[in-house]
């Protein structure tokens, strides 16, 4: 297993990357109150989202879902979505991606509060 431990920090929050495996990967994602990723999606993989702790706001195409801890939500392959936490603590998921491909340019932002598309 290649784990990297490093937190990747973004304008939302920051990630860690548990495994990196052939089929898979798994990322601990904390995201800061108030804060969303961008609205996005992706070509090669499907995710799903387990919350460890916190409040998840999730859209997933047309529908919007209120999560908390130990509730989970999966994301198919070409889904549009996004993650908000809506609390007012640090909201941490975990994030499983299966597919053939896991680099960070297989995501399509469609919208993004911080510029990046």
């Amino acid at each position: 297993m290649t784990a990297d431990k490093e937190e990747d920090h973004r304008p939302w929050g920051y990630y860690q990357i548990l495994a990196d495996e052939p089929g898979y990967k798994a990322k601990r994602i904390v995201v800061y109150p108030g804060k969303r990723l961008s609205l996005q999606r992706h070509r090669h993989r499907a995710e799903h989202w387990y919350i460890l702790n916190g409040e998840a706001t999730v859209t997933r195409d047309d529908e919007e879902l209120h999560l908390k801890a130990g509730q989970s939500v999966d994301i198919p392959q070409g889904s549009v979505h996004r993650v908000m936490n809506p609390g007012a603590e640090n909201m941490a998921f975990v994030e499983i991606q299966t597919g053939d491909y896991f680099g960070e340019d297989d995501i399509e932002r469609l919208e993004d509060d911080f510029g990046r598309i």
